[in-house]
């Protein structure tokens, strides 16, 4: 908490007490923690060094001293909690990988989550209702169509083709990155292209669904409105923390830059 997307700061402490760790500190955005068994967690186990000083445990979550609240979201979902660490007693053998070797265990374990991301960004949205029509159909359905069958709002059918070909070409993107994972024993610093691209892509899609959907993509509840229309609106104000989850848009663009293209540090 307190950080935002500078994950090398954190303060959750885990104090040397000889056969076990004393853990001291509170997460923020820990998803599923409400229906978890076990967490990974980074604390930090030196405070001399920055990325240097974190290490990576496994805490039992039944632990006394843990203590879970979910974060209710915009769109009235809760699937991210903050999760408080008080006096939690951690066993030595439960520290996973070197002692201050967490920061390079994280690295590894953010690509992996920004390619799963990735992924569901794909289909369209990720943690939120799935789509029950395409862009294309809601707006048949909601502009109206002119005497050919297109789409009657010419402006509208020309973003949604961009939005089209954008997607297919990320999708298509993301099964290439995905063959060459298998053939280089896993995910590299292009999950970061990946997860930057998807969430824009998902974005979009949101945004011209509620275009599209005119009044019907304004409810929230009661009569008026069908259940698509509802999911809609929650899918869309879910889309905006795609650009945040899993590392923020800008936190990306500077892996892409640094670890792919090779650019060096602005001075």
């Amino acid at each position: 908490p307190g950080s935002g997307s500078d994950l090398a700061s954190l303060q959750t402490r885990a104090e040397d007490k000889g056969d076990h760790y004393l853990v001291n500190g509170q997460k923020i955005w820990t998803s599923g923690a409400n229906l978890a068994d076990w967490c990974f967690c980074l604390v930090r186990t030196d405070t001399s060094k920055k990325h240097e000083g974190i290490s990576f445990l496994l805490i039992d979550m039944k632990s006394p001293g843990v203590e879970v609240r979910p974060i209710l979201l915009i769109n009235g979902g809760s699937p991210f909690c903050e999760t408080f660490f008080t006096d939690v007693k951690v066993p030595k053998d439960q520290l996973f990988g070197p002692l201050n070797g967490g920061w390079t265990v994280a690295k590894r374990l953010l690509q992996f989550e920004r390619d799963n991301i990735s992924a569901g960004l794909g289909g369209g949205n990720i943690g939120a209702p799935t789509a029950v029509m395409s862009v294309e159909d809601a707006a048949k359905k909601y502009v109206g169509v002119d005497e050919t069958g297109r789409i009657a709002d010419h402006d509208l059918r020309r973003r949604i083709i961009e939005h089209r070909m954008e997607a297919r070409a990320f999708q298509l993107t993301v099964r290439r990155a995905a063959d060459e994972a298998k053939s280089n024993a896993g995910p590299s610093a292009a999950t970061s292209i990946m997860k930057y691209a998807g969430a824009k892509v998902a974005q979009d899609r949101n945004e011209l669904m509620i275009e599209a959907f005119g009044h019907q993509g304004l409810g929230w509840s009661g009569e008026g409105y069908d259940e698509s229309e509802l999911n809609l609106v929650r899918a869309w104000l879910r889309s905006k923390g795609n650009s945040i989850e899993g590392g923020t848009s800008e936190i990306n663009l500077n892996v892409v830059s640094k670890r792919v293209l090779g650019l060096p540090d602005p001075k």
